[in-house]
């Protein structure tokens, strides 16, 4: 029963009698699942989380005005990722699966590539070794933290919860840094590298759109107030990671062939 007193619905082929479906809900760092008409009131005002925040944007912008890197680019990407973190987003990424991928998609594809344009270079950055090893990382951090089971623990925990946040966002940013930032002469390898990418994410995407069975526990009874069963939100949220993740590192790819092209021409000359 549900707190109105009538029955919970179920998607056909679901599981309601999962242990700890309302449990998880409420035990979430979020909160727990807002009603469409309180949603813009539920702000995350985690101090930890404000205070962090501010100082990384901060820290990271001197660095960019220093340096004469991208320093309005790189605001941009901080208050993106601020905006992400602290908004009712936050809130409704508890009720809806589709809230969740688009919270991961704005900061992997949004946030991430502005604040990767301006980051300090360090010893490996630019090599194979780098380029490969933050395609792998992000790799493993997208597939593993959208399969059912870890999924569910960023509900039971707010550790993990945060573990999931920064492996996803900071292999983003790694991925991006190496994509965006690297020497013409590794343009062949970023250009595989940014196609790996778009098609793995891709891949993942339709794996969880073109599901038969809803997937992931914590949203069996909690998509229902948003008009949504448990299927159609997550078929939503797949979309969501199939289509922008495509396109946006596939914009990537064509950025580095465009520069093998470059390096090409000037060889031949």
């Amino acid at each position: 029963m549900n707190p109105g007193g009538e029955p919970i619905k179920h998607a056909k082929g679901s599981h309601p009698d999962i242990k700890g479906t309302g449990m998880i809900a409420g035990a979430t760092y979020c909160g727990a699942p807002p009603s469409p008409g309180e949603l813009i009131h539920r702000f995350n005002l985690d101090p930890r989380l404000v205070v962090a925040l501010a100082i990384l944007s901060l820290l990271h912008i001197a660095y960019a005005h220093r340096t004469g890197r991208p320093a309005t680019l790189t605001a941009v990407g901080w208050t993106v990722a601020t905006a992400a973190f602290i908004s009712p987003l936050c809130a409704l990424s508890v009720s809806l699966f589709a809230a969740r991928v688009g919270q991961h998609m704005i900061l992997i594809l949004v946030a991430a590539p502005m604040i990767a344009a301006s980051l300090p270079a360090w010893r490996f950055r630019g090599s194979a070794r780098s380029l490969w090893g933050a395609t792998a990382a992000f790799f493993v951090f997208l597939w593993f933290w959208h399969m059912p089971v870890p999924y569910t623990w960023t509900f039971e925990s707010t550790a993990v919860y945060w573990t999931m946040h920064i492996s996803l966002f900071g292999s983003g940013i790694w991925l991006w840094s190496e994509l965006i930032g690297h020497a013409p002469a590794r343009a062949a390898q970023a250009l595989a590298a940014g196609t790996l990418a778009s098609i793995q994410m891709g891949l993942l995407g339709a794996v969880i759109t073109l599901s038969s069975w809803p997937m992931y526990p914590p949203h069996y009874t909690t998509s229902w107030e948003w008009g949504l069963t448990p299927i159609q939100d997550q078929q939503f949220g797949g979309v969501l990671m199939w289509v922008p993740g495509m396109v946006f590192f596939l914009w990537a790819a064509l950025r580095s062939l465009g520069a093998l092209w470059r390096n090409l021409e000037m060889e031949a000359a």
